[in-house]
């Protein structure tokens, strides 16, 4: 099955100091929210989301901006350079 991608890609904070990940896909961004602590409203709108794109019920469009609104709520989020 392939991976539903997105494109601008989102750009989080890495593990370690000066580190970012562009995130260009559902299963990435999915991977990604299950490593973040603060679990909010914003977490539960893009983690649904992801799980209904897997399942081919949500476009990875939709995907993208639940999960840039989530990124800023963990405050991870950081702009394109």
């Amino acid at each position: 099955m392939a991976l539903p991608w997105f494109n601008p890609p989102v750009y989080v904070k890495g593990d370690r100091p000066g580190m970012r990940y562009g995130i260009s896909h559902v299963q990435g961004a999915a991977e990604e929210l299950l490593k973040w602590t603060k679990r909010g409203p914003r977490w539960r709108r893009a983690i649904e989301a992801c799980m209904a794109a897997i399942e081919g019920k949500v476009p990875p469009k939709e995907v993208r901006q639940l999960f840039e609104d989530a990124a800023k709520e963990e405050k991870v989020f950081l702009p394109p350079v």
